[in-house]
């Protein structure tokens, strides 16, 4: 940890969900982007071969088209129509969504919501995908705000765009804390000058997420909540 950083005494907080808040054991989110294009468009597509750990659903979008031959010419005048069809093909199978709580997820937004943080998201999730989720598990009460990917393909831009919405809300010199699980958000972290809490419950390993230098890097919130409250 950062040396004077307090990782509990932020007035905001923005949370990926992903990796961070939960982890899927469905395939409903993923296999939005192959049903849709074919329906939409009648590509064959495949998220197969793409990084997809820190990344939002519109770049993912794109290059899956673009590595499937899709000419961008052809893609862009569909891409709204797109995104629109993988939050209905998800809201059509809502019931299949079946997340599981990182640990100590909701211990650790109590504790910030009773030190009085405001509470957001940020996701490369599109909007009414990244709600259902956190509905799904059972987290949408502690949120009050989000910033995602249906405006902002670029994580560093969503991140700031949830970060100005933070302080509308929270007051103009409020703090505002990032927690995510991958190397991406402590760059858009990084990018909007904000602090970051990494924690190694995704796809990245704690010593990887170290040498990207946030201000916190933790195994999971579990652990760091249990240090807190020991000391």
């Amino acid at each position: 940890m950062e040396p004077g950083f307090g990782w509990d005494r932020q007035d905001a907080y923005l949370f990926d969900i992903d990796g961070t808040l939960l982890r899927s054991r469905d395939r409903v989110h993923y296999e939005s982007f192959t049903q849709s294009v074919k329906r939409i468009m009648g590509f064959e597509v495949t998220l197969a071969g793409i990084v997809i750990h820190g990344s939002t659903d519109t770049a993912l979008l794109r290059e899956a088209c673009r590595q499937a031959g899709v000419p961008v010419e052809v893609l862009e005048p569909q891409v709204e129509t797109l995104l629109q069809a993988m939050c209905q093909s998800v809201a059509e199978r809502r019931g299949e969504l079946n997340p599981v709580r990182m640990p100590a997820i909701e211990e650790t937004l109590r504790h910030l919501a009773g030190r009085g943080a405001l509470l957001g998201v940020a996701t490369g999730n599109l909007e009414a995908i990244g709600w259902m989720k956190i509905e799904a598990a059972g987290l949408r009460e502690w949120f009050r705000f989000g910033g995602f990917s249906d405006r902002f393909p670029d994580r560093a831009e969503l991140v700031g765009q949830a970060a100005a919405k933070a302080r509308e809300l929270a007051g103009a010199a409020a703090t505002v804390c990032v927690v995510g699980d991958t190397p991406r958000d402590i760059e858009a972290a990084r990018a909007n000058a904000l602090p970051v809490i990494a924690v190694a419950t995704g796809h990245y390993g704690f010593d990887e997420l170290l040498t990207h230098g946030p201000q916190v890097c933790a195994s999971s919130l579990a652990g760091l909540l249990a240090r807190t409250e020991a000391d």
